[in-house]
């Protein structure tokens, strides 16, 4: 994450302090974490099963399956999927990265498609335009936390795993095949760790996900897939289950600060809004990202500065031109807005912005 210190070069808002989230839920965290060390399981033990069954109560899929990481989520889910060599898998040009590495990890060949220059989400008639005779899924990414329209890619005839990275508590119960999540500790439902899990009503794939992140194993040592180790860890678990029952009050919390800035500063061009956005980002467009981060009481990010077909290491996956991807990456910036944000800071920053 490319960040900016703000005015005077000193920060005094942060983009984001999880030391906050610990001084307010320190003692549920430290008795969560107790109680699985002094059960003696720390790996898929009754913590994990817990969590899985209050995350499929909570989503409304009748499988949750907690995984090592976001990514793993969507290895796993294409994988299990049947989708590897020679499939090629449509994706946002304009993402995190890991929601592209993860087809390659899959062995699959991402294929970078055009956003809609308002919600940043893949758009539908560019995704129709990538598909060829071996185009087999599509991965629609939610991101920042608003939900996109996932009903015209299903309309493509693809399989669909989105990506809800960002959108704890922004999606309602869907169609697709599978829904990927990550508990990195920056999320609006963060661990102490790495994390990640499968949503599906499809019960062949919740076994395959299971199998697949466990060595291939059901029995002890009888390998039933080749497969490598996708454990969510029992502390992982315990704190997950924390957490969760403190989201919706942490998700309206970034809704009132996200509406706070878009009602004090109306002028600027902020990402698309939608009932159901989370703002696990709040983010607006400036074409003099630099100068105007430079203004503001606080540190900023930028999420993020390449497109994917900007980047590196996935230059080649290029095919057509992604000019509203580059012009995302080219303009975004990232305020602070987290629960623990107090009212006074983000006071500051409504003054400094209108």
């Amino acid at each position: 994450m490319t960040s900016f210190a703000g005015a005077g070069g000193v920060p005094t808002i942060p983009l984001i302090d999880l030391a906050r989230r610990h001084a307010a839920l320190g003692a549920e965290i430290e008795d969560a974490v107790a109680r699985v060390l002094r059960s003696g399981r720390w790996l898929l033990g009754a913590e994990l099963e817990a969590l899985e069954a209050e995350l499929a109560a909570w989503s409304g899929y009748r499988h949750a399956i907690g995984v090592g990481s976001g990514t793993d989520a969507l290895v796993l889910s294409l994988r299990a999927a049947g989708i590897g060599a020679g499939d090629e898998v449509l994706v946002p040009a304009f993402t995190a990265v890991p929601t592209v590495a993860a087809v390659c990890a899959a062995g699959a060949t991402p294929v970078p498609v055009d956003v809609d220059a308002a919600t940043a989400a893949i758009d539908p008639h560019a995704a129709r335009a990538a598909c060829t005779d071996r185009t087999r899924a599509v991965v629609p990414v939610h991101l920042y936390g608003r939900p996109c329209d996932v009903a015209p890619l299903r309309a493509l005839g693809l399989i669909v795993i989105e990506d809800a990275a960002q959108a704890h508590g922004a999606l309602e119960h869907g169609d697709s095949l599978a829904v990927a999540t990550s508990f990195y500790p920056t999320k609006n439902l963060g661990g102490i760790g790495d994390g990640g899990a499968v949503f599906t009503d499809d019960a062949a794939l919740a076994d395959e996900i299971r199998l697949l992140r466990h060595h291939g194993m059901r029995e002890l040592y009888v390998h039933e897939r080749v497969a490598t180790n996708s454990r969510m860890s029992e502390v992982e678990a315990a704190v997950l289950r924390v957490g969760l029952a403190h989201l919706p009050a942490w998700n309206e919390r970034r809704r009132t600060i996200a509406r706070r800035y878009r009602a004090a500063a109306p002028q600027l061009a902020w990402h698309a809004d939608h009932p159901r956005h989370v703002h696990h980002l709040c983010v607006l467009r400036t074409p003099d990202r630099n100068a105007f981060a430079r203004r503001l009481p606080a540190a900023t990010g930028v999420h993020y500065p390449l497109a994917v077909t900007q980047q590196p290491a996935y230059r080649s996956l290029a095919r057509a031109a992604c000019p509203r991807a580059e012009a995302w990456a080219a303009e975004c910036l990232t305020l602070p807005c987290f629960p623990e944000l107090h009212d006074d800071e983000v006071d500051r920053l409504c003054e400094a912005l209108s």
